[in-house]
């Protein structure tokens, strides 16, 4: 496992925050809270920040796209409009 997986910071950083001195952690009690954190991010339909920078090129150029085709319509209409008088 790289120690670098943010999971297993994430379950670590769970397992510091419980009580010292308490009753010891169950065998496997790590192994449990890593499954049950990788079960709940599988199931929060979370995306990686490449597949978000993807989606926001898609979206910057789309919305140039539109705003290109607002001024085409824009002046179209302006030409329309000229040629009524």
């Amino acid at each position: 496992m790289a120690a670098d997986d943010p999971i297993r910071k994430l379950t670590e950083q769970i397992r510091d925050l419980l009580p010292r001195g308490g009753p010891a952690l169950p065998p496997g009690f790590q192994d449990n809270l890593r499954a049950m954190v990788q079960g709940m991010l599988a199931r929060s339909e979370l995306v990686t920040r490449e597949e978000f920078e993807v989606q926001q090129a898609v979206l910057r150029r789309t919305r140039e796209k539109l705003e290109a085709l607002e001024r085409d319509v824009a002046r179209l209409e302006s030409t329309l409009d000229r040629a009524e008088d």
